[in-house]
């Protein structure tokens, strides 16, 4: 018996010598063309949100700490977008994949990485919200710029190295018809798979849902038992958006992993999956690649200062537009109580990509 990981990008749980047979009936042209428009509107969408970003930022001089963290979640979730058309290669190639061993790696980390990052800078900006609303001026010092992107940096090699079995067991494996696929290959199959199954769903999934949860029903907590001198009303207010726009950023993140993780869990105890349960895992999979880009959009539908600095951005310099400074220094994400003065906002956003889907085939 011989058993293989596959990767995500080639959604495949059955043996290879049913690989072409399982699948083919939706693989060459359903599945790429879902990635294809998951590809398309997410570079789109991100570019946006990097360049409004970078554009604000060249307008206000210095970045608020929400910027830093959106900027960072956009620039996860752009790399992973952009190693999105191998894996529509590959899954028109039916899995065989022609770019070499080096790229295998390159692309399938990517794709792990982009995952762990998301979900921690979501944790770290959740957190950020608790300092913002529960103690704006206690924690005033600690919400700056440097340690925000100090923070980021963190979360970058901490997602870098708890990605180290993809750097070590991603390569190459012979397929049915004599081309070669792009896969993990664990040591010990039998008893790797399980373990490593259990690592991802616990480090990047079930760990931070528990900490982000724990953290809003604190905000929520706060702010329903709050009784103390409260900040202007206008502060309040962006106070609230900011949170909400958070939660609403949390929430599409999880909603859109948690089926892919559910089934990553139900796999363990499926040795020969049905057709149907292929289908909804590769259905769980686009839904989590999906969640790489919406949040640009729910900046649109959510916020109406977004939208403002966007015109800002792209509005030609000659012609003198100007928007109050209260419109200007926050992003999509009004932020925060933390400051007394009405001019100073910040922004906020989410979340994500997939930890490496780990699937057994077995023949």
């Amino acid at each position: 018996m011989e058993d293989y990981i596959m990767n995500s990008s080639s959604s495949y749980l059955s043996s290879p010598d049913n690989l072409e047979k399982d699948h083919e009936q939706y693989n060459n042209v359903l599945m790429p063309s879902i990635f294809g428009v998951i590809c398309f509107f997410g570079i789109t969408g991100n570019c946006i949100l990097i360049y409004t970003i970078v554009k604000k930022t060249k307008f206000c001089c210095h970045p608020s700490v929400p910027d830093i963290f959106i900027f960072s979640l956009s620039i996860a979730d752009l790399l992973f977008l952009l190693g999105m058309p191998f894996l529509i290669h590959q899954l028109v190639g039916n899995g065989s994949w022609c770019f070499g061993g080096t790229m295998c790696t390159v692309i399938t980390a990517l794709d792990s990485n982009s995952q762990i990052v998301s979900t921690y800078i979501l944790t770290v900006m959740t957190l950020d919200r608790y300092l913002a609303t529960v103690h704006p001026i206690r924690f005033k010092h600690v919400r700056t710029p440097f340690v925000a992107g100090a923070a980021v940096a963190l979360v970058w090699v901490f997602s870098l190295v708890s990605i180290t079995p993809v750097w070590m067991y991603t390569g190459l494996m012979r397929l049915k018809d004599g081309s070669v696929g792009c896969a993990l290959l664990l040591p010990n199959p039998a008893t790797d798979t399980y373990w490593f199954t259990l690592y991802q769903f616990f480090l990047g999934f079930a760990l931070p849902l528990v900490v982000i949860c724990s953290v809003f029903f604190k905000i929520l907590q706060n702010m329903s038992a709050t009784v103390a001198p409260l900040p202007q009303r206008s502060l309040r207010v962006r106070t609230r958006k900011v949170t909400r726009m958070a939660v609403a950023i949390c929430l599409a993140f999880f909603l859109c992993w948690a089926p892919y993780y559910i089934l990553q869990l139900a796999h363990l105890g499926v040795q020969r999956p049905s057709f149907a349960f292929l289908y909804v895992y590769n259905i769980a999979i686009s839904l989590g690649y999906a969640n790489s880009c919406i949040n640009p959009f729910i900046y649109i539908v959510l916020s109406e200062t977004f939208k403002r600095q966007f015109i800002v951005a792209i509005r030609p310099p000659h012609r003198g537009f100007r928007v109050a400074p209260a419109q200007a220094e926050g992003l999509s994400l009004r932020v925060a109580p933390e400051s007394s003065h009405p001019s100073r906002s910040q922004s906020s956003r989410e979340l994500l990509q997939n930890m490496l889907p780990v699937t057994v085939a077995v023949h």
